[in-house]
């Protein structure tokens, strides 16, 4: 699988709003139970192990096992740099969407 192939697949597992939240928890609180994350994004607990398994095998995380207890925890630190990267990016978006329509013209660029 060449390197392009390996940056699709990561970017798949990236692809879903509650897989972006689930990485938003871990990235602030560090190591957290599959039970914690449920709890914070209001989701079964079957579709947030699903979601964390995706996240696993892309290698994004890592998990460890503490009797009943799952953990997670994030194995690409640099991530955040991401998405700080991504915000504002989309920060600058809104802004001149927000100014454009300010200005009295049309959302459709």
């Amino acid at each position: 699988m060449g390197i392009y192939e390996m940056r699709a697949d990561l970017a798949k597992a990236l692809a879903h709003p509650l897989r972006l939240e689930i990485l938003g928890i871990l990235l602030t609180e560090g190591e957290t139970c599959v039970c914690e994350i449920t709890d914070k994004v209001g989701a079964q607990q079957p579709t947030v192990s699903k979601h964390l398994s995706v996240l696993r095998d892309a290698g994004i995380l890592t998990s460890r096992k503490d009797g009943l207890m799952v953990f997670y925890d994030i194995r690409v630190p640099c991530i955040q740099g991401f998405f700080d990267c991504l915000d504002r990016v989309l920060e600058e978006d809104l802004r001149r969407r927000q100014a454009h329509l300010e200005e009295g013209g049309h959302t459709d660029e």
